[in-house]
């Protein structure tokens, strides 16, 4: 057992050093940490529909497809996160659109585990909707729960449970919360006992599982006979996921290209006069061999810091703020492919944060010319009604680079910015 436990602590290690693997390409990710919260207040919004009746019988435009659309968006861990939610007609399930009773006990489970801050509560939740035999209704809502306690919750999908069968020799079948619960016990003890090349965060541990369900690594042998081919095997596993399909290595690109874009805003912001306010998790990322946050403002201005939704605020791609009295001059959302709901939140929690210092802040919503349809149609969802009365306005890469020169050498506070922007409301 001594000599299982080492290979699989070696599996471990090669698994965090791989570039093709979950750890760095999902659970380093800057964007998995800036969507928990955009994800929470979106739970939070389901409950308060759910609660006064206006969610609704269908699941397609719901505040609950929004919200699960934007977990499946999280890379490849969580593709396909949203099929459990999908209406069946034939089987008429997960049985809580049509079925106002059952719609209001998962409305319960959300909002009980959102108040909680214990194991003991959470799984005295999900006992409670368990014990309702609620048809469809299984333990893929773990998906949503990770997101309220990602040190709880594992994150839940088929790779997963076949990643954990195969690792630990176990028989966990899918779509019951019984088995659900059996595998997550087996989970905190594998977390555990490698702390240390894990994390407190369960989405760690879960990523390497699915990536051993996926067939991306293969699982140490217990007999002896068997090592020498497996350590072949494992060295072949770096070489083989190191050839990135397709759309990973577009998600690279897609990364370079949004921190391009908040280097021209940066640079544009300095350039109109602006104090600039770069993402609190970018600021350290690279963009030609200097840092985001370079020239950029170490602290916000204590108005936004103490605000109540400052912990939204920070993470907004880029702010412009006044220097005269440190007021949000500009606030930029860059959404090159993620989804465009987290950005939408964290506009709105600068908006309704409490106070005046943005009452004549522009919002933007920057994004690739081809996106403009799917963020007007974001926008226009009844998920976001209260976005209504802001100012706010897309602006396409091609009229940005296109007039950014031109505007940071002539222009002179957002009429520049204005005039190549076109409001969304």
């Amino acid at each position: 057992m001594t000599k299982y436990k080492d290979r699989i602590r070696q599996l471990i290690g090669q698994w965090r050093e791989d570039d093709g693997a979950t750890y760095k390409s999902w659970f380093l990710w800057d964007e998995r940490i800036k969507n928990f919260r955009s994800i929470r207040r979106g739970i939070a919004q389901v409950v308060e529909e759910i609660e006064s009746g206006s969610f609704g019988v269908v699941y397609r435009g719901s505040s609950l497809e929004t919200i699960v659309h934007s977990i499946a968006e999280q890379r490849q861990i969580f593709k396909g996160a949203d099929h459990a939610f999908l209406w069946k007609p034939k089987l008429r399930i997960p049985d809580i659109y049509e079925n106002p009773a059952n719609q209001k006990a998962f409305g319960r489970l959300l909002d009980n585990c959102s108040c909680c801050d214990n194991a003991e509560e959470v799984l005295g939740h999900i006992r409670d909707i368990d014990a309702l035999k609620i048809k469809g209704l299984g333990p893929a809502v773990a998906n949503i729960l990770y997101f309220l306690h990602p040190t709880l919750i594992p994150p839940f999908n088929t790779a997963i449970v076949n990643g954990y069968n195969a690792l630990t020799g176990s028989k966990v079948k899918l779509g019951s919360w019984e088995q659900f619960l059996a595998m997550r016990s087996g989970v905190l003890d594998l977390n555990d006992d490698y702390r240390d090349v894990f994390s407190n965060d369960l989405g760690a541990v879960g990523g390497l599982l699915f990536d051993i369900g996926k067939g991306r690594y293969p699982v140490p042998p217990l007999d002896d006979g068997d090592a020498d081919d497996w350590i072949s095997r494992l060295e072949n596993a770096r070489e083989e996921t190191a050839k990135l399909s397709k759309a990973q290595i577009a998600q690279g690109e897609n990364e370079r290209s949004h921190s391009e874009v908040q280097a021209w805003l940066r640079d544009l912001g300095l350039q109109l006069g602006y104090d600039v306010w770069m993402a609190a998790n970018d600021r350290g990322r690279l963009h030609e061999g200097r840092a985001l946050g370079h020239n950029c403002l170490d602290h916000l201005p204590l108005p936004i810091s103490t605000s109540t939704g400052a912990d939204a605020i920070r993470l907004i791609d880029v702010l412009w703020l006044e220097r005269d009295d440190g007021n949000v001059a500009a606030a930029f959302e860059v959404e090159h492919s993620t989804s465009i709901y987290s950005g939408i939140v964290r506009m709105l929690d600068l908006a309704l944060s409490g106070s005046d210092f943005h009452a004549a802040a522009g919002l933007f919503l920057v994004a690739p010319d081809s996106r403009e349809a799917e963020v007007r149609a974001q926008i226009a969802r009844p998920a976001f009604s209260r976005i209504s009365d802001l100012d706010i306005s897309y602006l396409s890469y091609g009229e940005l680079e296109r007039n950014r020169d031109a505007i940071g050498r002539f222009g002179s506070g957002l009429k520049a910015i204005r005039a190549v922007a076109r409001p969304l409301i």
